[in-house]
């Protein structure tokens, strides 16, 4: 066994005038020292503190914010690049707070994360994207909602469960539903893994995998796990199409798709120029500014019923 240490270091008096004081700073300082790394030693300094307690008071907030309904979805759609229709939305968390305002989800998403209060959090953006996607289907709109699943999330032994009992409760069909998994995910305990996604397979749902290319990329569990769709990350699509090692790394992951058959999405997609090379390459999808940001239900609606009185309009920027 290999030991190592990570250290705090409070100096008195400027770090705290008695015993308890000095050992609680420099206690902060060696978490700090263990998130930078571990194996290393970090001095106390007040930010350490400041930044502790922003993190208890978002954390506390959000508890709050879900109780009293101050999260809510939007819809950004994702769009057949060979027909130029919409044909799924993917839903993203929001949080306006009277207090804070808007708290981008970058913030709040991985403190939610760090205190296990994303599985709640997932829970209720599961039903409320199931539920509308629901009211979509009864309306006569087919389209194919897609929800990002969290890594702890996915891991929670009534995760499978609580898939079935939304759709269930909801009425909607299980091919009116996407799980997005990243890479990460896939990585961890393979046959627990695979045992998972086939259970949610068997349910009859799709299975994608998102920011493909930015985690621990294996041809081994695309070979093995049920997933019918790879996204491109954002960061792959931004310099499209004159960055050269983005237009290689685009190409080899809708050629990879292709070949095994699979759906590729583009996100971030923000320019016509980018959504057009896409199409050369043979993506099938893509969604991003270029086309529409994240809409309320009601404005997806609309401009699914504008769509509905022009079949041949193409996409353009909203």
């Amino acid at each position: 066994m290999t030991i190592t240490s990570s250290i705090g270091i409070a100096i008195y008096p400027l770090d705290g005038e008695n015993r308890d004081e000095l050992i609680k700073n420099a206690d902060t300082a060696m978490y700090q020292a263990k998130e930078r790394g571990r194996f290393n030693y970090q001095f106390y300094q007040r930010q350490m503190n400041i930044d502790s307690l922003s993190h208890i008071k978002l954390d506390s907030a959000m508890r709050a914010a879900l109780a009293q309904g101050d999260f809510l979805l939007r819809y950004q759609p994702q769009i057949d690049l060979e027909s130029g229709r919409i044909i799924g939305a993917e839903a993203l968390l929001r949080w306006h707070s009277k207090e804070l305002g808007d708290i981008s989800p970058a913030q709040f998403i991985p403190v939610a994360e760090e205190t296990g209060f994303i599985i709640a959090l997932g829970q209720w953006v599961l039903t409320e994207a199931v539920a509308q996607a629901a009211r979509w289907q009864a309306a006569g709109i087919g389209l194919v909602v897609a929800i990002n699943v969290s890594a702890l999330q996915f891991q929670s032994s009534s995760f499978i469960d609580s898939v079935a009992a939304a759709l269930s409760q909801a009425g909607l069909e299980p091919c009116r539903l996407e799980l997005e998994l990243t890479e990460s995910i896939l990585i961890h305990d393979i046959n627990e893994t695979l045992a998972r996604l086939q259970a949610l397979a068997q349910l009859g749902i799709s299975l994608s995998i998102d920011d493909f290319g930015t985690g621990y990329s294996s041809l081994t569990y695309l070979k093995r796990f049920p997933v019918q769709k790879l996204k491109i990350d954002r960061s792959f699509v931004n310099g499209l199409p004159d960055d050269e090692s983005d237009l290689a790394i685009a190409r080899a992951i809708i050629q990879l798709g292709l070949a095994l058959r699979l759906r590729v999405i583009a996100e971030g997609v923000e320019t016509e120029r980018q959504k057009d090379c896409l199409q050369d390459l043979g993506c099938h999808e893509y969604q991003g500014y270029f086309f529409a940001a994240a809409l309320d239900s009601r404005d997806l609606e609309a401009m699914l019923t504008e769509e509905d009185k022009n079949l041949q309009s193409g996409p353009g920027k909203v």
